[in-house]
């Protein structure tokens, strides 16, 4: 590979921040709201125009269980309050409307178990709340801004260097989350990362208008079948992380989506069916994480997890809770970065549960309280962020919740 030398640059120093938080899905929404319910000065940095990420940008709005199945919720803090304000103008009908069982705390156990505390919400209601929400609490957001570099200075970040349309300017910071997805402040930092080996397939959701109304089609991978691409993506799995790659995958399922809708036409007998907002970021599953001081594991279900920052549940099967270690939020070679989101440590298998909205929305909150408490996560006492995450109303083990 060939290589051009740059002119050093004097890069502005524009601000100073307790906190800056690198992404604005749930993850990076969620730790922005703790660090500033904290009391400090918090950055949000986001690349795209809109927050929540997968939930709202590209259309994935299922808020998936908060609950382990059999009547008990796991899930709480602002994992809950982000939730209810995703339907505060009513839920999206569809398969998951709002379960007033849950919602209202009247119902029984039994009526419960019968149905999941999960919703189907409008995505720009959701967008246009947490805007107002992170602004009442103090947040900075910035869109259209990427972080483009750090500078580290005895294991710590100490400037982060951003990208907008202001141009390259650097932001001094106390402490760091990574909510970006992909772990892209992890790898600027040198902090040690994995790559999901087994790589993402296509999805492409999107909203059509029919006779019957507008609906949401979760257009995923089952509707691929035999569907084939040349090159170095084997098939249709790739690794998220090559941005041509990424370009040809995204026009790739546009095209598939089309010819979906084409044939939904024929089938309903519905010659004015159309699509009417598609996913205008990547469906991105799993890319690169952190290596953290511990992994999630997703053979420790119902397991005590002594460093617990909170619980979530099994969205595929029924309870099925796991407790998420303080570790597996922040590496060995950082002192003050702490992630949130599907970039926490993890294995394989319990990867697929830590990048849903619920577990991003928990590690958000924890790390957005720790960021608010140290510049150096390996030296927190965690049973002071336990004491103080219990104070929010979050649970930190699953025996611990409520029959």
């Amino acid at each position: 590979m060939a290589f051009i030398t740059e002119q050093k640059k004097q890069t502005p120093l524009v601000g100073e921040y307790d906190v800056l938080v690198c992404g604005g899905g749930f993850g990076g929404i969620a730790a922005a709201l703790a660090a500033a319910r904290e009391g400090k000065k918090v950055l949000l940095c986001e690349r795209e125009f809109a927050l929540g990420g997968l939930g709202t940008l590209g259309l994935v709005t299922i808020y998936l269980p908060l609950c382990d199945g059999f009547g008990k919720q796991v899930s709480y803090g602002i994992a809950e309050e982000l939730l209810r304000l995703s339907i505060k103008h009513g839920a999206d009908t569809h398969k998951h409307a709002a379960p007033t069982c849950w919602l209202n705390g009247t119902g029984t156990k039994e009526e419960r178990t019968a149905v999941r505390f999960k919703v189907q919400y409008n995505p720009w209601y959701f967008v246009a709340d947490v805007e107002q929400l992170l602004k009442k609490e103090g947040v900075t957001i910035l869109y259209g801004t990427a972080v483009d570099d750090v500078i580290v200075e005895n294991h710590k970040i100490r400037y982060v260097l951003i990208d907008s349309i202001n141009g390259r300017e650097a932001i001094k910071v106390n402490a760091v989350v990574d909510a970006s997805g992909s772990a892209v402040v992890c790898k600027m930092a040198g902090e040690d990362t994995a790559v999901y080996s087994a790589g993402n397939v296509p999805s492409s959701w999107y909203y059509y208008a029919s006779k019957d109304g507008n609906k949401l089609k979760m257009f995923g991978p089952s509707d691929y079948q035999g569907a084939t691409l040349d090159g170095a993506l084997q098939g249709v799995h790739f690794s998220g992380l090559d941005a041509k790659e990424n370009s040809e995958m995204l026009m790739f399922s546009r095209e598939k989506m089309v010819a979906d809708i084409e044939e939904m036409k024929v089938k309903k007998e519905d010659p004015e069916l159309s699509p009417i907002m598609i996913s205008t970021i990547q469906e991105l599953r799993m890319t690169r994480r952190i290596v953290g001081v511990e992994d999630f594991r997703y053979d420790d279900v119902e397991k005590r997890i002594e460093s617990s920052i909170g619980c979530i549940g099994n969205w595929h099967k029924c309870g099925r809770g796991h407790e998420i270690p303080f570790g597996s939020l922040f590496g060995k070679k950082i002192k003050n970065l702490i992630t949130a989101g599907r970039i926490t440590s993890t294995d394989d298998a319990g990867w697929d549960l830590t990048r849903v909205i619920p577990s991003c929305a928990v590690t958000g909150e924890a790390a957005g309280v720790a960021a608010a408490m140290t510049d150096d996560f390996a030296s927190l006492d965690v049973t002071l962020l336990q004491s103080k995450l219990r104070k929010k109303g979050v649970l930190i083990h699953l025996d611990e919740a409520k029959a």
